[in-house]
């Protein structure tokens, strides 16, 4: 009599390397499969490009959508070389910790609240008791602290940014050391989520400073 050959293991060729992926199911159309577990060369190093390649082979491409948001400016980093604007997404529980607070601060308080160990050196010297503040709902938008740098030159793609740098040429440059919600705008916004993180790009600036 013979035995069963067990589950099927597809092999996958990615960048060179050889892949087997062992599936929790095997559905009748094989590009649906959910890859449980990914066997790989001691060599191969695991990245973010591979895993959103990976999905995208088995039918399990980020999601995208659109939204209008309220995002915060901030001056570039020190350094920075040409106009530019910090545009950062924040985490709605979060706002109430970040206002007048550092873009370095903020990203710090977005940590501490989502890390699994919240008594690590760095979350115990903040300005603010992290320990009994909720973590965020898994279905919340932005899933944590979220900033892009944009430069003049994205004005020939993003409507509205120039009138938005031309404001800021025109305001005092302290003001936008620290977040405020005065430093506002309302933007359409293009949200890439995966499975672990999210992204966005912006669109449109559909309002300036004061709102």
């Amino acid at each position: 009599m013979g035995t069963s050959a067990g589950p099927v293991r597809p092999i996958l060729t990615v960048f060179g390397h050889r892949i087997e992926a062992s599936c929790c199911s095997q559905p009748a159309q094989p590009r649906y499969a959910i890859i449980c577990n990914v066997t790989v060369g001691a060599a191969f190093r695991w990245t973010t490009a591979l895993s959103v390649s990976l999905l995208a082979l088995w039918g399990a491409d980020p999601t995208q959508t659109q939204r209008e948001e309220f995002l915060f400016l901030l001056n570039p980093p020190p350094g920075s070389k040409g106009a530019a604007v910090v545009v950062l997404w924040i985490p709605p529980p979060l706002l109430r910790y970040c206002l007048g607070k550092t873009r370095e601060q903020c990203v710090a308080i977005d940590y501490c609240i989502r890390t699994t160990n919240r008594n690590v050196s760095q979350c115990r010297n903040l300005t603010v008791d992290v320990t009994n503040i909720p973590k965020y709902p898994r279905d919340i938008y932005p899933r944590r602290v979220l900033a892009v740098t944009y430069f003049p030159a994205a004005a020939s793609v993003i409507k509205g940014l120039d009138g938005l740098l031309e404001y800021l040429d025109a305001q005092p440059k302290a003001d936008f050391d620290r977040l405020s919600g005065k430093a506002r705008i309302k933007a359409k916004i293009k949200v890439t989520r995966s499975a672990d993180d999210d992204d966005f790009d912006l669109l449109e600036v559909l309002a300036v400073p004061p709102l």
